[in-house]
């Protein structure tokens, strides 16, 4: 199984907020597939998106990112 590096915290948000994925598809009008693929890391949604799921979760944008500097030291 392919192992992909973390850059957003949706799926950990979405968890903190009690919200599920299928939640935030309906509320961005998306579908599931593309949602969970946000969630798993697999592609990640433009800025524009980051900034509609920030709304929709009501928290600052930066909330949804893995900080670089956790990058830059290797931790995950």
């Amino acid at each position: 199984m392919k192992e992909y590096t973390h850059y957003n915290r949706i799926k950990s948000v979405l968890a903190e907020k009690n919200k599920t994925g299928t939640w935030l598809s309906e509320q961005m009008g998306r579908n599931f597939g593309t949602v969970s693929r946000w969630m798993t890391n697999k592609v990640q949604p433009s800025i524009e998106q980051l900034y509609e799921i920030a709304k929709h979760l009501d928290v600052d944008v930066r909330e949804l990112l893995v900080a670089s500097i956790v990058k830059r030291y290797g931790y995950k």
